[in-house]
């Protein structure tokens, strides 16, 4: 099944929260999807709209440094090794540049090696910097020239 990429709406968010569990499973990601990031960055935040509902997602902007940075990527559980994460990444990316970007940029913690392999393997570099969110706080910043 082909998905639709659009623009996130409020209602889109709403409806991904309420399945948070098929996009994170386990993991309350709840905390991270701010309302104000889909009124303020509307053209930056995309949905993989299916007549199934929403497959996938990603969140982000770009900032005043002409980096297109990625809040949150995910997707449905059912839609996992189709390729969605690669073209929603690519729709980012597309969307970004047109706003200026120069490059991309995505944070994970050191733990999550599911957000390293996806994004070492669409073209990432990816650094380990100590203290990033914080006293003993290390982060994987991953970064790609557009």
């Amino acid at each position: 099944m082909t998905e639709n990429m659009r623009l996130m709406t409020v209602a889109d968010l709403n409806q991904i929260i309420a399945d948070m569990p098929r996009y994170w499973g386990e993991r309350d990601m709840r905390q991270g999807h701010h309302y104000p990031l889909v009124h303020e960055f509307g053209q930056t935040c995309i949905v993989a709209d299916s007549p199934d509902g929403i497959r996938g997602y990603l969140m982000g902007w770009v900032n005043h440094d002409h980096v297109g940075y990625i809040h949150f990527i995910a997707t449905r559980d059912d839609t996992r090794g189709t390729g969605l994460g690669r073209r929603l990444h690519a729709e980012f990316a597309r969307s970004a540049a047109e706003q200026g970007a120069t490059s991309l940029k995505a944070i994970t913690a050191v733990t999550n090696t599911g957000s390293f392999a996806f994004h070492t393997t669409i073209g990432f570099q990816a650094e380990t910097v100590e203290d990033y969110a914080g006293p003993g706080q290390a982060r994987v910043v991953f970064t790609r020239d557009l």
